[in-house]
Formats: structure tokens, C-alpha cells, sequence
């Protein structure tokens, strides 16, 4: 189900372009959507995660926001080291609530649990996030991912070139944002990412 999750940029060519690409995306093969725009407001946030669950037949989840991912419908919520801790949301969210988590290092593996995935990163230089980090690589990805406990989602700089690469170190899926949403064909670029990592 997360084996490739395609993440969303921005806006730039409108609400009805993001739809449109991320249906692109779905259709070369995506089997997730997270819906991740950092600056736009709640009440625009939860209509477009709505219109995304509705236009998408693959899982869609929320970044950040565990409020408009439930108010809206979504399959779950991604949280960062910063937001709500998994344990919390965990037992405030509903049956069948996806919980992922963002881990850079050794001392977020803390919040894992009871998370559902972990996604590990940045595994490779990204221009899609300032706050990132340094790159681990693949060695770094390994070993985070092995402590983990839970299945690992590799992000950070993921492309058609290296997502093997990131399976090879133990992920389970990977994400991509600017490989995919930044591409001018979505959809081919999910689809070669899709071929990469051989499912």
C-alpha cells in the first residue's frame, strides 16, 4: 500500500492542477498520496484532502495535520519530530488509522511506535525541504531502518535512478516530491520509479 507514496509539492498552476497532477501520479502508479503544503490554510487544506480522496483510489494522507486528515476523510496523517507524538495520536485516532512518522536520526526512533511506517530521510540531498538535514545515504538509511522495527519509507532526493538503491538498504517503499510533482509527466515519472524499485 505505501510502496510508493508521491508527495505533493505546491500550488503553482492552482488547486485543479495539484489534483490533476496528483491523479497523473496515481495512474503511473503511485499506491499513496500525502498532501503536503506547508502554508496553506486549514479550511483550504481539508477541501482539497477531500477532493483528493474522492478523485484518488489509492490511500490519502495528511501531513502534519492529524485535524484535517480526520475531518476530511483521509487514510491517515504523517507527523513530524515536531508535531503530536504517534503514542498520542494513536489513541485518539479512528479504526484503521494510518500513522507515519519522520525520523533523521537516532533519537526520533523514540517516537516511532505505534506508528505504522517510519519515514527515514533525507537518504539523498533534496532541494524540496530546508529543513532536511544532511544526507545519510544508504548505509545511514540501513541502520535507521533496521532499528526502527517498522516497515521504512526512504525520502529524501528519491528518483527513477537511485530508488533501488533504497530498497536494497531495507526500505519497504519510498517517497518522492520533486521527482514526481515536479515533473512535467507525473505519470511517467511514477511509472519509472514504480519499474526501479520492481513492483
Amino acid at each position: 500500500m505505501l510502496r510508493l507514496m508521491a508527495i505533493t509539492d505546491n500550488v503553482r498552476d492552482g488547486e485543479v492542477g495539484l489534483l490533476r497532477r496528483a491523479s497523473a501520479a496515481v495512474q503511473g502508479g503511485a499506491t499513496c498520496v500525502q498532501l503536503r503544503l506547508k502554508n496553506v490554510a486549514a479550511r483550504d487544506l481539508v477541501r482539497l484532502a477531500q477532493e483528493l480522496v474522492s478523485a484518488l483510489d489509492v490511500p490519502v494522507i495528511v501531513n502534519d495535520r492529524a485535524d484535517v486528515a480526520i475531518a476530511a476523510g483521509a487514510a491517515g496523517v504523517h507527523l513530524g519530530a515536531d508535531d503530536v507524538p504517534a503514542a498520542s495520536m494513536r489513541r485518539i485516532a479512528p479504526p484503521g488509522f494510518i500513522i507515519g512518522v519522520s525520523v533523521g536520526n537516532e533519537a526520533e526512533l523514540a517516537n516511532v511506535a505505534p506508528a505504522d511506517y517510519a519515514g527515514i530521510g533525507p537518504m539523498y540531498a533534496t532541494p524540496s525541504k530546508d529543513d532536511a538535514g544532511i544526507a545519510m545515504g544508504a548505509t545511514g538509511f540501513a541502520a535507521l531502518a533496521k532499528r526502527a522495527g517498522i516497515p521504512a519509507i526512504a525520502i529524501g532526493g528519491i528518483n527513477a535512478d537511485n530508488a533501488r538503491e533504497a530498497i536494497e538498504a531495507g526500505a519497504e517503499g519510498v517517497a518522492a516530491i520533486s521527482a514526481i510533482f515536479g515533473s512535467a509527466d507525473p505519470a511517467d515519472a511514477a511509472r519509472r520509479i514504480r519499474s526501479a524499485i520492481g513492483i
